[in-house]
C-alpha cells in the first residue's frame, strides 16, 4: 500500500491529527520571545509572505499571531498555524485541506487565523488559498520560491493577497537583536558608537540571517543555509541535473559582484569548463536562484531596454552567503551590503549607471530619491579621482540627481567641489539611514 492509500485509509483521522498539529502550534507560538521587526500588516488584508530560506517569514507569521491575541483580543483557539514541511504532514493533498478546516472547527467556531508555512509544497495550494479569501478568512501564507509564490500567483489568486517580501535583519533589526542601543542619541555617546561600529564590521561578513546572531560558527551555519537553499530551493525544485554547472556559475556571479556582466560572458566563462552547458540552460539557472531569493540584479538607468535585461548587476541578498565564496574581498562584500539595503527599500527601482559616451560610472542611482551613490572602501588620492569625479560628472550632465554620496567602510567627511556637494558617508551611518 502506498503512502497516498494509506493516507486515505486514514481519512476519517485526518482532522484529529491536524487539530493536534494546531494546537500544538498554538502552544509553540505562545512560548516564543520574538525580536520586533520593521514589518506592518492591515487588518483587512490577506498576505503572501516571500524570501530568502531563514530570513525570518515564519517567526512574522509567529509575531502576527502574538499580536492577534495581545492586542485584539483574538483567543488561542482561533490561531490555525500549519507547517507543510512538517514530515508528519507528507502525501498531503489539495483534496485533504478542507480537512483543515474540519480541524479548526473542533477547536472553535469563532473566525479563524491561518497561518500557513511553505504551502507551495501543497500542489494546486492557489485553489483552497483562494477559496479561503473569497469566504472572509484571514490568510498568511509564506514560501521560499517566488517562482510559485510571486507576482504571478497573486494574479492567480485574484488580488485577494499582497506580496510582501521578508529579508534577512535589516542593520537596525540587527542591532536591536543584539541589544545594542542606535537612536540619535546612542550613535553620539562614545561607548555605543564603538558597539555598533564593531556590530556593522560583523554584519558585512556575516550578513544578518536572524538564527546566525547568537551563533559562535558562523559560517558552518551560513554554509548549511546555503547547501540548503541550493539544493532544495534551486536544484530539486527545479530538477537540474547538471548540477556542477550552476554550482560554477554561482561562484562566477560571486566573483563579479560589482561588475555588470552579460549572460554571453558567463555563458563563455562556464562554456570553457562544462562543455554540454548552454546558453539558454546559464539563462535559466540564474532565473532559478533569483526565484529563491538568494540574488537580486540591478540594470543600467542610461542602456536600452534589450541592454538592460542582457548586462545586469548580481548581488546576493546576504552578505553572509556572499563571503562564503571569498577569502578576502573586503570592497565587494561593501557594495553587496550597500546594494541590499538599497534593494530591500526599493526593489525594481533601484539601478546603476554606465554610459559609454559621457564615460559616466555610477554604482548606484535611486530615481525615487533623486540619490547618486558610489561605494569605496576608502577614499584616497587614486579612488577620490574615480569616485568623486563620476559623481560630478553626472551631476553636470544629469538633472535628475541632486543628492550625491560616497559610501566608505568609516570614513566620514563633506567634499565640496565647485557647486556640488558629496557627503562621504561610513558604513555604519549609511546603514542606520531610514
Amino acid at each position: 500500500m502506498n503512502e497516498r492509500d494509506y493516507l486515505h485509509k486514514l481519512l476519517d483521522s485526518l482532522p484529529d491529527l491536524l487539530a493536534a498539529l494546531i494546537l500544538e502550534g498554538q502552544k509553540n507560538i505562545k512560548s516564543i520571545a520574538i525580536i520586533p521587526r520593521d514589518y506592518h500588516f492591515e487588518d483587512s488584508l490577506n498576505y503572501v509572505l516571500v524570501g530568502l530560506r531563514r530570513a525570518g517569514k515564519s517567526t512574522l507569521l509567529f509575531k502576527r499571531a502574538q499580536d492577534l491575541v495581545d492586542k485584539q483580543n483574538v483567543d488561542w483557539s482561533q490561531i490555525v498555524y500549519l507547517n507543510f514541511e512538517d514530515e508528519r504532514l507528507d502525501g498531503f493533498q489539495l483534496a485533504d485541506c478542507n480537512n483543515i478546516l474540519i480541524a479548526a472547527n473542533q477547536l472553535t467556531t469563532k473566525k479563524h487565523y491561518f497561518l500557513f508555512d511553505e504551502i507551495q509544497n501543497i500542489a494546486g495550494w492557489e485553489k483552497f488559498a483562494r477559496r479561503l479569501a473569497d469566504q472572509g478568512e484571514s490568510v498568511y501564507l509564506t514560501g521560499s520560491n517566488s517562482k510559485v509564490l510571486g507576482h504571478d500567483i497573486v494574479l492567480r489568486l485574484g488580488g485577494r493577497y499582497m506580496t510582501k517580501y521578508v529579508a534577512p535583519f535589516s542593520f537596525t533589526e540587527y542591532l536591536t537583536a543584539k541589544k545594542i542601543p542606535h537612536d540619535k542619541l546612542s550613535v553620539l555617546d562614545t561607548v555605543n558608537n564603538g558597539q555598533i561600529r564593531a556590530a556593522a564590521n560583523e554584519y558585512l561578513c556575516y550578513g544578518g540571517l536572524p538564527e546566525s546572531i547568537i551563533l559562535t560558527d558562523k559560517r558552518n551555519y551560513l554554509t548549511s543555509i546555503y547547501q540548503n537553499v541550493f539544493l532544495a530551493d534551486i536544484i530539486v525544485r527545479n530538477k537540474i541535473r547538471n548540477e556542477k554547472a550552476i554550482s560554477l556559475l554561482l561562484r562566477k556571479i560571486a566573483d563579479t559582484v560589482i561588475h555588470q556582466v552579460s549572460y554571453a560572458t558567463l555563458y563563455k566563462n562556464i562554456k570553457n569548463m562544462i562543455s554540454t552547458v548552454s546558453r539558454n540552460s546559464i539563462i535559466d539557472y540564474i532565473d532559478y536562484a533569483k526565484d529563491a531569493y538568494l540574488l537580486f540584479s540591478t540594470k543600467n538607468y542610461f542602456a536600452k531596454f534589450s541592454e538592460r535585461e542582457s548586462s545586469p548587476k548580481y548581488y546576493f541578498t546576504d552578505n553572509g552567503i556572499l563571503n562564503l565564496f571569498y577569502l578576502d574581498k573586503l570592497p565587494a562584500l561593501l557594495e553587496n551590503l550597500v546594494a541590499i539595503k538599497l534593494h530591500n527599500k526599493y526593489q525594481e527601482n533601484l539601478f546603476y549607471l554606465k554610459s559609454q559616451k559621457t564615460g559616466i560610472d555610477i554604482d548606484f542611482y535611486v530615481p525615487a530619491s533623486k540619490t547618486a551613490i558610489q561605494v569605496a572602501w576608502e577614499v584616497n588620492d587614486t579612488s577620490k579621482e574615480r569616485e568623486v569625479g563620476n559623481l560630478i560628472k553626472l551631476a553636470d550632465n544629469f538633472d535628475e540627481v541632486e543628492n550625491l554620496i560616497i559610501v566608505t567602510h568609516g570614513e566620514e567627511a563633506e567634499i565640496q567641489q565647485e557647486d556640488k556637494i558629496i557627503q562621504l558617508m561610513p558604513l555604519y551611518k549609511f546603514l542606520l539611514m531610514r
